[in-house]
């Protein structure tokens, strides 16, 4: 496969009938000619997401307490002999919270945000029309 520079982009060239005409001018045009259609996730990432969200919906309660423990802290926890098995841990809301934050973006996917202007960037015009 060859490769020429073409109007500041690399651009495939076909080579000994390896790579039909079509092929290259719809590379070219940035056209998908084959694989997975824009948008749509892999099958890998599909299936974890789907595996974490079963985990978290089998485990709701588990994840309820483990928040609220975070958040309210919870005492040390002592042996027979009054030697500390696990130090206490003092409350904090704000890791739970951002450990819920963490947790939802495996159940939910992250919205991007998008700003809609008007012309030029300036305050956008809506006209509503009424049909017959």
């Amino acid at each position: 496969m060859k490769a020429v520079q073409a109007s500041s982009a690399l651009v495939r060239v076909a080579n000994n009938d390896r790579e039909p005409e079509a092929a290259v001018l719809a590379q070219q045009r940035g056209l998908n000619r084959g694989g997975r259609p824009k948008g749509v996730r892999n099958k890998a990432t599909r299936e974890f997401r789907e595996t974490v969200q079963r985990l978290l919906e089998d485990n709701a309660d588990n994840v309820a307490l483990w928040l609220r423990q975070v958040a309210e802290g919870v005492p040390a926890v002592l042996r027979a002999d009054g030697t500390v098995l696990h130090a206490a841990r003092p409350p904090s809301p704000e890791v739970a919270l951002l450990r819920l934050a963490a947790l939802a973006e495996f159940a939910a996917p992250r919205l991007s945000r998008a700003e809609v202007t008007g012309e030029a960037g300036g305050p956008l015009t809506i006209v509503v029309q009424r049909l017959g």
